[in-house]
């Protein structure tokens, strides 16, 4: 496991790497700010997606092994999907702000 986290931050370190050169139009500072928005959008809705649907089937097999304790499972399911979604609209939020 260690491996392969190691080579995802490899590539994601030479892919970067032209992000932080040196350019002299403010213009293209203004193109490289959209794009990575985007991107970052979309691995933050994508990690949502992820962590909302794996706790969504954590909590229906918890419902489905003790149904007495549905109640407090549902509250804790809608606490922790709040949270997950807070993570996109914070991404959303932070994009907006940079892209003034």
């Amino acid at each position: 496991m260690n491996v392969k986290l190691f080579l995802i931050l490899l590539a994601l370190f030479v892919f970067a790497s032209p992000i932080f050169a040196q350019t002299g139009a403010s213009e293209s500072h203004l193109q490289w700010v959209a794009i990575t928005s985007g991107f970052s959008m979309a691995i933050a809705s994508a990690g949502c997606g992820l962590a909302q649907a794996k706790a969504t089937a954590a909590a229906a097999e918890g419902m489905g092994r003790n149904p007495g304790a549905s109640a407090a499972i549902r509250f804790a399911l809608l606490l922790g999907l709040v949270l997950i979604e807070s993570l996109a609209l914070y991404t959303l939020v932070i994009i907006f702000a940079k892209v003034k």
